[in-house]
């Protein structure tokens, strides 16, 4: 490794700020809960060509396509090894998010050493999603039948989320992401929960991290922004992109605007980080939305998916300009890989047969042999990468944000 990302035990800030300055979303790393991502060798090549060193979202589980919790962490490890194997600097994040639904939760073992953690007796049992919920009623089936947002004031959500990031740690992440602590934490009036949470991940890492050391952040609003750094170590949030009404489709960035990260009375006393978010589609997509989270009706890398490419590299380039020479702490977070809530059509000129084979595990890929034999797909992920036989579905952004990045660090 070199010094510019070396570390151990604790990191500082500049070189966190080396690492946010090459950051990638690049949703689950090799392998997404269940399926292994048949591009996973071009993007650690793509990484490479880019010189990412933070890929954020490299695992998390949400609420569905759940599988045993033995072999998550199993996949999550054997990835993580190979992503180090091709470059031991990355550093990979993972998610804890605000999201728990029964059918994962109440088949998850509570290892012993988490209940050491928190001074408990430990007991032989699974989790239980009914003692993680808020007991008022707050937030239960937020997400859908089932599925909840978790309140960290109660134990057993205290347990899972150090549970879950220490697992993670184990398996070679160095990064954590809480989600919506604010969320999770409306109970939390003083942050003393939270505290105690992320505490202990910190304790932790000092010990079984492969660097000894953990980063942590969150998607933090207002005055949470500006909570101390032995909380977390960076902010992150989602672009809040702003309609242009006369210029149908396209977006720009403007400071003040809604929540945004651009709000001089929350602070920058953090880098921080903004990353093209998904969240779901308006009533009507493709009709201006103004004044809302939504980008002419859709998430934010929903919207930026269905742009034509000349479009999506003419964004790239303003919305790093825009960031950087306004926030010297500030970074986009480029998207690599991203659930997207409109599947996404293209042609394969010449599919591979294995390929084909396989197409099932490709993210709700879909497909049909053309007569010219050539096969018509829709995929519900957006990938940077450059199109080709390792990569059929990819977009072709990967020399546009491989230029953004080394240009931001000469």
């Amino acid at each position: 490794m070199s010094d510019l990302f070396s570390f151990d035990g604790s990191m500082p800030k500049e070189v966190l700020t080396r690492y946010l300055s090459r950051a990638l979303t690049h949703y689950g790393i090799g392998c997404n809960n269940k399926h292994k991502s048949p591009s996973f060798a071009d993007d650690l090549r793509m990484f490479q060509k880019m010189g990412a060193k933070f890929i954020g979202r490299a695992a998390s589980v949400w609420t569905s396509g759940f599988v045993d919790d033995g072999f998550f962490y199993y996949m999550c490890e054997k990835l993580a090894a190979e992503a180090h194997a091709a470059d031991p600097e990355l550093l990979l994040q993972a998610c804890v998010f605000e999201a728990i639904s029964k059918v994962m939760v109440d088949v998850v073992p509570i290892p012993a050493y988490v209940f050491d953690a928190f001074g408990l007796r430990a007991e032989n049992r699974c989790f239980r999603y009914d003692d993680m919920i808020f007991t008022d009623g707050r937030y239960v089936g937020h997400w859908g039948s089932d599925c909840s947002v978790p309140d960290i004031t109660r134990i057993e959500s205290r347990l899972w989320f150090f549970y879950r990031a220490s697992a993670y740690i184990r398996a070679g992440y160095e990064g954590i992401h809480f989600g919506q602590v604010g969320l999770i934490g409306k109970n939390d009036v003083d942050f003393r929960h939270w505290s105690e949470v992320i505490g202990l991940t910190r304790a932790y890492a000092k010990v079984y991290a492969r660097r000894h050391c953990v980063v942590i952040d969150a998607h933090l609003v207002g005055a949470l922004r500006q909570l101390g750094d032995e909380l977390f170590d960076f902010n992150s949030f989602p672009i809040r992109l702003k309609e242009v009404l006369e210029k149908p489709m396209e977006c720009v960035c403007e400071e003040g605007y809604l929540d945004s990260m651009f709000n001089p009375k929350d602070g920058f006393g953090k880098p921080f980080l903004v990353e093209f978010d998904n969240f779901g589609l308006a009533a009507q997509p493709g009709q201006p939305t103004p004044n809302n989270h939504f980008a002419w009706g859709y998430d934010e890398i929903t919207w930026f998916a269905i742009q034509k490419r000349a479009y999506r590299h003419e964004f790239l380039r303003y919305i790093t300009d825009w960031v950087n020479s306004r926030y010297p702490d500030g970074w986009v977070q480029f998207p690599s890989r991203r659930v997207v809530k409109q599947p996404i059509p293209f042609i394969w000129e010449k599919p591979a047969d294995a390929w084909l084979r396989d197409a099932a595990s490709w993210e709700d890929c879909r497909y049909e042999i053309q007569k010219d034999g050539s096969a018509k797909l829709t995929r519900a992920y957006y990938s940077a990468n450059n199109p080709s036989d390792a990569c059929p579905f990819g977009f072709g952004d990967e020399d546009v944000i491989a230029a953004l990045i080394g240009a931001q660090n000469k």
